[in-house]
């Protein structure tokens, strides 16, 4: 190679690694084997890094047959142009769709699982509304046996004030008949002394008259 082009290409590599950054343009290395990267272009260069497919460059100056590139660690380097691609390798796309299935069968499980944790917190919910309306059933039936209960306990207990009043009237009026039993068996009974008394005297008299009437004669 001539002095003069040694001399521009080194003043072009030279601008090229001082060129600003934001220009670069993120290729990647396309689905081939490992490709080698040079200190300048040229297969006769020296190696500097062996690039893997799907490895992620930043273009700095592209070329027809060498374009200049770097690494993300910094490292520059030329490889040969036909290698990369702007395009997302399929190896890539291939992970990231991977992943994505993946993320998405993980989704899917937690999904199930939260499914099923709530399908047993609706089945429980659902036996203890069952059970709920079980017990409001009861709680109707039962207030609606007090109620009826109830009914008939006030009829009772009113009937049983009436009861209670005619008793103690009834009561009061046997006493007041014992009452008078009482007095006419009391004025039964002297009427029945002074009947016999009388009786006993009206005798007693007779019998003292005859005596006397007796006697008369034999002092005679």
């Amino acid at each position: 190679m001539k002095p003069i082009i040694k001399v521009f290409v080194a003043v072009w590599v030279f601008l090229i690694f001082l060129s600003p950054m934001v220009l670069a343009e993120t290729n990647y290395i396309s689905d081939s084997m490992k490709i080698t990267m040079r200190t300048e272009p040229g297969k006769d260069r020296k190696i500097i890094a062996l690039l893997n497919i799907g490895q992620k460059v930043d273009v700095l100056s592209p070329g027809d047959d060498w374009t200049l590139v770097q690494l993300p660690n910094g490292k520059k380097g030329f490889v040969l142009s036909r290698f990369l691609t702007n395009k997302t390798p399929s190896s890539i796309e291939l992970n990231v769709l991977q992943n994505k299935h993946e993320s998405l069968q993980a989704n899917a499980a937690s999904l199930l699982e939260e499914n099923n944790a709530f399908k047993s917190k609706n089945e429980a919910l659902t036996t203890e509304l069952a059970a709920t309306r079980k017990e409001l059933q009861d709680l109707k039936n039962d207030f609606a046996h007090l109620k009826k209960g109830s009914a008939h306990f006030l009829e009772l207990q009113k009937k049983y004030k009436t009861t209670t009043s005619k008793l103690e009237e009834q009561t009061k009026k046997a006493g007041q008949f014992e009452d008078e039993l009482n007095k006419l068996i009391w004025n039964q009974n002297i009427k029945w002394f002074l009947s016999g008394a009388g009786v006993l005297l009206i005798g007693f008299l007779i019998g003292l008259s005859t005596k006397r009437q007796r006697r008369r004669p034999t002092l005679l």
